[in-house]
């Protein structure tokens, strides 16, 4: 099983169908993934914990409105996915082993819009079993790209591994006009070709060293949060993992909706 990181940009992405990313989303078991996985981890950027946290719900997940200010139907959207304790388990037990200390275990919440708004378009039936995972944006990218590698035998058991987050993610410089987007500035096409050079060259490393590496990452990423979602799915990978590009598009004038697939050299 191949990893993903997905770029999950506004909320909107749930209803706006001028969205080019919602229609690739649209198009995910037809032209990305089409066998269906046995279960699914999210690490979701809008689940940040001081430690590690799984969420482990028996039955189906209640969904998380986590935004404020949207249009009316966004509220009323559900995404009841059956839960994956045994999921959640299984990796609580891989993380422990390759030594992140204490993992909590979250037995009543569900799934976050970093989760269900990308699901609602992959997976639209909510019928495979899902798990998120936290992340932990006072930790650096090596420390989840270490999470993602503890991972990886989860590839094996048919686990579905994708990080959701945003290619960039600078909320205060977006533009907030509802018409076409405007270009993107100078600063987010710099972040983004350089994330797509430095990943499709292989260059792992200054990936997981992207503050000191590239171009305007501050400004791209004031925070990491949603970057970080990244790195965990290209631990998952495996070693020596290959890169592609499976969609760009922009929005808002500077968030990008890059999004990668990881497939193992092995």
């Amino acid at each position: 099983m191949d990893t993903f990181f997905v770029s999950h940009g506004s909320p909107t992405l749930s209803i706006d169908e001028r969205l080019a990313a919602r229609h690739f989303l649209k198009s995910w078991r037809a032209k990305v993934l089409s066998a269906p996985p046995r279960a699914i981890l999210v690490v979701s950027a809008h689940w940040d914990t001081a430690e590690p946290a799984v969420n482990a719900i028996d039955g189906p997940s209640d969904t998380i409105y986590d935004f404020y200010g949207f249009p009316k139907p966004m509220y009323q959207i559900k995404y009841p996915a059956p839960g994956a304790p045994d999921l959640a388990r299984r990796v609580k037990e891989l993380l422990k082993e390759a030594g992140f200390g204490r993992v909590k275990e979250d037995k009543s919440r569900g799934l976050d819009h970093g989760a269900w708004v990308p699901l609602m378009l992959m997976y639209p039936e909510a019928n495979i079993p899902v798990c998120q995972l936290s992340v932990q944006s006072d930790r650096d990218a090596t420390y989840h790209y270490n999470m993602g590698k503890a991972l990886a035998p989860l590839r094996d058991d048919g686990v579905l591994i994708f990080g959701s987050g945003s290619a960039t993610h600078n909320l205060r410089l977006i533009d907030r006009n509802d018409g076409p987007s405007p270009p993107p500035p100078t600063w987010a096409s710099d972040f983004d070709n350089w994330l797509k050079d430095a990943l499709l060259s292989g260059r792992y490393e200054e990936v997981n060293h992207f503050e000191e590496k590239a171009p305007c990452a501050k400004i791209a990423h004031p925070w990491p949060d949603h970057f970080y979602p990244l790195h965990v799915a290209l631990g998952a990978a495996g070693e020596k993992p290959k890169a592609e590009l499976i969609h760009h598009s922009w929005s808002n004038g500077s968030l990008s909706y890059a999004s990668y697939q990881f497939t193992s050299a092995a």
